[in-house]
């Protein structure tokens, strides 16, 4: 590992923790956790108390990447292809949550979202990891709050700490968000011998389920419906 050292920048400086390799060879610096940082606070006061979100029939939550901005991510561009074979752009509003807090998709380019690389996956300190879930449990409260008469639908694609988090705050303000993938699925995919026993949301199981929940939600849409009736995913306040 590198010698840590110190990022100047727009903001308090950064410490580089750690310096990883993505599946390229492409050197990541991987900063202290944001979670923690004033401006990441700030950034979400303002989402919460100034922004206005537009109305949309779903909302869809997709957990932070590290490449920035996130929709450049390959886990973005292939999650936003299968929504986009779905859904009409006019129904869906993605929210993007995890160690960043809680961020409408297109505030991506807002200072500190593109400035920061964090792995929680990496992190083996419990109380790094309590902390996370304390933090982003009370970020989703306020959104899903401020956002509870903005959309019809909620669908969060998520596994492990993000998912943990996304199941207290709905079960907290009484808001119904279906998970995806479903708690079989990842039962199934589950490999207790590698880093991450969850796998990625990439992997193709995963992926034929959400292809497979938006489907059954864009005909509950095009049906007029109001709920996602014979669903296997949650309906009424998520639960793990």
């Amino acid at each position: 590992m590198r010698e840590k050292r110190i990022v100047p920048g727009a903001g308090a400086p950064r410490r580089v923790a750690r310096i990883v390799q993505d599946r390229h060879g492409n050197e990541i610096e991987i900063f202290d956790p944001p979670f923690y940082r004033r401006e990441f606070e700030d950034a979400y006061r303002f989402i919460i108390d100034e922004y206005r979100v537009a109305q949309r029939e779903i909302a869809l939550f997709l957990p932070c990447a590290v490449r920035k901005p996130y929709s450049r991510s390959p886990s973005h561009k292939l999650f936003r292809r299968i929504i986009d074979g779905v859904l009409a752009p006019e129904d869906y509003h993605i929210v993007v949550f995890g160690t960043c807090g809680t961020v409408p998709a297109e505030l991506e380019g807002m200072y500190p979202y593109r400035n920061y690389h964090y792995m929680l996956g990496k992190t083996t300190d419990e109380r790094v990891r309590r902390d996370f879930h304390r933090i982003e449990v009370y970020r989703l409260k306020g959104y899903l709050e401020k956002t509870r008469d903005t959309y019809r639908h909620r669908l969060a694609y998520c596994i492990g700490p993000f998912r943990k988090a996304m199941v207290e705050a709905a079960e907290a303000t009484g808001i119904a968000v279906d998970l995806l993938p479903s708690d079989p699925m990842i039962e199934r995919l589950y490999d207790i011998d590698c880093p991450f026993p969850e796998g990625s949301l990439s992997m193709q199981g995963y992926i034929d389920e959400f292809r497979e929940g938006l489907e059954r939600l864009a005909g509950k849409l095009h049906a007029g419906g109001t709920a996602l009736e014979g669903c296997p995913e949650r309906r009424g306040p998520a639960r793990a």
